[in-house]
């Protein structure tokens, strides 16, 4: 796992523990291949953490700030030493937080990137995206909210604030890139 672009590029970093799966490295280099310029001066939300490998990438590619919320200690102590190894600690906010109890709250300012690689096979990623669906002020309006999970996992929700806008597959990933509803936020103000 490393570093693909950006600043920190080439960096080797550090695993999390078992209990997490990170993202394979021709998957992150195709993530941030789609999202492009939007990194940059981004707000970015990594959710589920793990090593902070997606967070990180963004930050080396010139997103302004991160926010990594993880809930496993091990894991939480990994993405602070590949903050400090590739220098990104500065521009970073670590949390050790419950997703869902963190996501329950009004965020202080929305994202302009949530990240959200949960746990696979428990339909956390279903119960996140509920929470959010109810909270759309998490993300801003020009904002992409990404899923990774397997592609088993996959179902099509009922969500009022977000539309899926597209489904990339790679092996036994696949990313689900959701962006919010104008239809339903132009209803809300009538």
């Amino acid at each position: 796992m490393r570093v693909i672009s950006g600043t920190a590029k080439g960096r080797i970093l550090k695993s999390p523990p078992d209990s997490t799966r990170p993202i394979m490295d021709r998957v992150k280099e195709n993530l941030f291949n789609i999202l492009g310029t939007a990194v940059i001066d981004a707000n970015v939300l990594d959710l589920y953490a793990g090593a902070g490998s997606v967070g990180i990438e963004a930050l080396s590619r010139g997103a302004k700030h991160a926010t990594f919320v993880e809930f496993d200690e091990g894991a939480l102590k990994t993405i602070r030493e590949n903050l400090k190894l590739t220098k990104l600690a500065p521009r970073a906010t670590v949390l050790y937080a419950n997703v869902y109890r963190y996501l329950k709250k009004p965020p202080s300012t929305p994202f302009d990137i949530i990240y959200l690689a949960p746990p696979q096979y428990k339909d956390m990623w279903k119960e996140t995206m509920k929470i959010l669906d109810a909270r759309p002020q998490w993300l801003s309006d020009q904002g992409t909210l990404i899923v990774q999970i397997h592609p088993v996992e996959y179902e099509e929700l009922e969500l009022k604030s977000f539309v899926l806008q597209d489904k990339r597959k790679y092996g036994s990933t696949l990313l689900c890139f959701y962006e919010k509803n104008t239809e339903h936020r132009f209803q809300n103000t009538e």
